[in-house]
């Protein structure tokens, strides 16, 4: 799908089917058409586009603004620089905006602004996801200053969509720049491109010159955290209609923790607990994951410039076919951008009402100046609070490593637990030997004495229970 892809032809490339919400026609410099029709609609001599105070165009005057959109129409087929309506993507209903980058390069002027807000408020009536397929190269000069502010009015309509409880996706086109892309695009909560796309605030002809185009593609966007996946064309329908789906159809209730994988039976010391969950062949979150999910779609990055490979986070369906929500460290030290991405997935699941799975496994975390720079201390803190401020049951599994703090952010005070080859420890034993200047040889003895077993952090009051292998189909209960 490139730039050159209409409107419809991208609606086509993702929908099932598509009805096309009702828009009035919109006015042109009179005498632009003649009467009768054009391949927009119909246009009669009473159809004029109402004149500026310096006697050209448009809401500022613009000197052949008119003849400029009639141009624009007969070349595209369309009346404004968007079609919205209502469509299925793999069986789940959305109201989709896509852009026509043939009218006008997908300018957003107020006519988009009035089909764009109507198309929020039927997506808030009708308790519907929204779907924008972008292309566009920003605000409209021929409008001014009334162009710009549709910024302000969809960024309005997409907050009130987004305290409604309602997912919003974008899908990147070429080009995807400007105004439309600091609104719509990068203000949806899944974000996904297609390959090769321009994708910046920055067009093409207001980049410094020296500028490295690279920087302004969607795989760049996805190396620094800004898009969740870059689809191509031929996968865009179904990848699209997998978040939908998942999205739309939230469990009830917390996620039952998952059985132990590893080993049934708890650590008889500390060190002992230390030296299983170190093991490299221990199962890491990968296999929990696929052992509670059917299928999972993730999101990928913080927003803030950053991914982190160790950290895990997204969207999984049930084997009852409902959703659920997970972040997952991967047995490495977190870095602030998987903090960052696991609070985003979090506040995310609770606008949704979807419930949280946290799968916990790190030696803690990321202590390098890089991620000193990055802001450790400030992303554990919004883990916390995302985690604190929780609006749907947030249920956590230790499943190896429990370092420190990086490793308690995401841990759910009343309902976390442990699997028998894990610890938790409020720093890890090498460490505390060594601040208490012991020698080295005497970790094993700090290990126990900092009481990091799973039993007891049981009997501490740390965690919930340990859990056990999966049951045979006679026995009961995996927990114990």
């Amino acid at each position: 799908m490139a730039a050159a892809a209409s409107a419809r032809e991208a609606l086509a490339l993702v929908t099932d089917d598509f009805t096309e919400l009702p828009s009035d026609v919109p006015a042109f410099a009179e005498g632009a058409f003649p009467q009768g029709s054009f391949p927009g609609g119909t246009v009669g001599p009473e159809d004029s586009f109402p004149a500026g105070a310096a006697g050209g165009d448009g809401p500022i005057g613009w000197p052949g603004y008119g003849r400029a959109r009639a141009a624009a129409a007969a070349r595209s087929g369309e009346t404004e620089s968007v079609v919205c309506g209502t469509g299925t993507v793999r069986g789940t209903r959305t109201v989709l905006v896509s852009f026509a980058f043939g009218f006008l390069g997908g300018s957003i002027g107020e006519g988009t602004g009035d089909r764009v807000a109507a198309a929020h408020a039927h997506a808030r009536a009708h308790r519907l996801p929204v779907t924008v397929l972008l292309a566009t190269g920003g605000s409209r000069m021929q409008e001014g200053m009334r162009a710009l502010v549709q910024l302000q009015r969809l960024a309005g309509e997409s907050a009130l969509t987004r305290a409604a409880g309602l997912p919003q996706l974008a899908v990147l086109r070429d080009p995807t720049t400007g105004g439309g892309w600091a609104t719509l695009g990068a203000g949806s909560d899944v974000v996904l491109a297609l390959p090769g796309a321009q994708v910046g605030f920055a067009g093409s002809r207001v980049r410094p010159r020296d500028a490295d185009p690279a920087a302004y593609t969607a795989e760049s966007q996805l190396a620094h955290g800004h898009v969740d996946g870059v689809v191509p064309a031929e996968e865009l329908r179904e990848v699209l209609g997998r978040w939908l789906s998942l999205l739309t159809r939230p469990s009830e209730g917390p996620v039952p923790p998952p059985y132990a994988l590893g080993a049934t039976e708890p650590a008889g010391s500390g060190r002992e607990a230390v030296a299983a969950a170190r093991r490299p062949e221990r199962p890491r979150a990968d296999r929990y994951l696929a052992e509670v999910f059917t299928e999972r779609a993730e999101l990928s990055g913080d927003r803030a410039g950053g991914t982190d490979p160790g950290t895990r986070c997204g969207f999984g369906r049930l084997p009852d076919g409902r959703t659920a929500a997970y972040a997952a460290q991967c047995g490495t030290a977190t870095r602030p951008a998987g903090f960052r991405t696991a609070a985003r997935l979090i506040r995310l699941a609770g606008r949704l009402g979807i419930p949280v799975l946290t799968l916990i496994d790190t030696p803690g975390a990321a202590n390098d100046a890089e991620a000193e720079r990055a802001g450790a201390g400030p992303a554990i803190a919004e883990l916390f609070g995302a985690v604190a401020e929780a609006r749907v049951p947030v249920t956590a599994l230790l499943v190896g490593e429990g370092g420190s703090g990086g490793a308690l952010a995401l841990a759910a005070p009343g309902n976390t637990w442990a699997t028998p080859d894990s610890y938790f420890s409020v720093i890890a034993p090498e460490l505390a030997a060594a601040i208490l200047k012991r020698p080295p040889e005497d970790s094993d003895t700090t290990a126990d004495d900092l009481r990091l077993r799973p039993l007891d952090l049981v009997d501490l009051g740390v965690v919930r229970g340990v859990v056990g292998a999966r049951p045979a189909p006679a026995s009961g209960g995996g927990v114990r």
